[in-house]
């Protein structure tokens, strides 16, 4: 006897729909103004639908950070053999982010996300590579010498992301010299 499945089959086209219609109204309204009545209205799905696969509004843009759909240009810190110019570089094009328009609201609304949903907070630093992507390019700095192994990796990266985070909430404007500076107050002068 074969068992079946009660409840209708997870369908692949509706998944995508409504993390699509999420991650546009995420960017477009903010966190404290997303709805699941109104991702259900613009993914054109019943609000049990998303409820079905999703506990929380939360857990659904936690899902959206996942697979990549908040952040479409990615932040992964090159390895060109220069940690210093690599985090440099890497931190203009988060900086870039959060400073154009809607992008600090962006932020704002993932730190809002993360305080109702832990797994956000998590896959945000890893989206933004405070965890192993830095953690990856350190370790390449390490076995190029450019960066002593005794130094704490994890917090360096959250010393980074952390600065990006305070820039966000407190709309402070960035100068082109800000990253650069940043970066020689985590790792020290050139």
């Amino acid at each position: 006897m074969s068992e079946h499945r009660r409840g209708p089959v997870r369908s692949e086209a509706a998944r995508v729909a409504i993390l699509d219609a999420t991650a546009r109204l995420f960017a477009a309204r903010g966190y404290d103004h997303l709805t699941m009545e109104g991702i259900a209205a613009e993914a054109h799905v019943g609000k049990q639908t998303i409820y079905r696969w999703w506990p929380s509004k939360g857990a659904l843009v936690a899902d959206c950070l996942l697979e990549g759909r908040l952040f479409p240009e990615g932040f992964s810190p090159a390895d060109t053999g220069d940690l210093r110019a690599d985090l440099i570089a890497w931190l203009r094009g988060i900086l870039a982010f959060v400073d154009r328009e809607g992008g600090d609201t962006m932020v704002h609304s993932l730190i809002a996300a993360a305080g109702d949903h832990p797994s956000v907070g998590a896959r945000l630093s890893e989206q933004l590579g405070a965890n192993p992507l830095l953690r990856a390019r350190f370790e390449s700095a390490v076995a190029a010498g450019q960066l002593s192994p005794d130094r704490p990796f994890g917090e360096l990266g959250e010393a980074v992301v952390g600065a990006v985070v305070l820039r966000a909430l407190g709309r402070a404007p960035t100068d082109a010299a800000a990253a650069a500076r940043l970066v020689n107050a985590v790792l020290g002068p050139a």
